[in-house]
């Protein structure tokens, strides 16, 4: 299984009145990570693979420890956790990558929910082919796929 990394900047106006970054653009951070994930590295040269567009079905937020400024930008590790026939869950980390001088901090973990959609039939669309490929590149199936199918973190049909 393969985890997409993006570095994500932090800007003054991310802060709150306490100099945290605000909870609300935790929501941003996940959104430019998601995006780089599903279009830029989006299966085959030229395809309208998620270009078409998706919409997001639920967010899931679990705050560990406050995020103060720096100019050093946070990792967001993301990956798969189910994909269903009209559907995908994304989950993240927002954290500092772990060096000989520090242990790894853990910032946020949240998960996803993202429908394909037919924006012109305005309706949600079913993934293709193409799509559930990428996509089980970045699978954490848990292990055991064929044994956890409809289980949190399964591959469902």
């Amino acid at each position: 299984m393969s985890r997409h990394i993006y570095r994500c900047p932090l800007r003054w106006s991310d802060m709150d009145a306490f100099g945290h970054v605000n909870n609300v653009v935790f929501l941003r951070y996940l959104e430019e990570a998601r995006i780089d994930f599903m279009f830029r590295l989006a299966p085959g040269d030229g395809s309208p693979s998620f270009a078409g567009g998706s919409v997001v079905a639920r967010h899931e937020i679990d705050y560990k420890l406050p995020l103060v400024h720096r100019h050093e930008p946070v990792t967001i590790e993301s990956w798969v956790t189910k994909i269903a026939a009209a559907s995908l869950t994304i989950a993240y980390e927002v954290k500092d990558a772990a060096d000989a001088d520090s242990p790894e901090r853990v910032y946020v973990r949240a998960s996803t929910v993202v429908v394909p959609y037919d924006l012109e039939a305005a309706r949600p669309r079913r993934i293709s082919a193409e799509e559930k490929s990428f996509l089980l590149e970045y699978l954490d199936d848990g292990g055991d796929r064929a044994g956890r199918r409809g289980a949190r973190g399964a591959v469902a049909a």
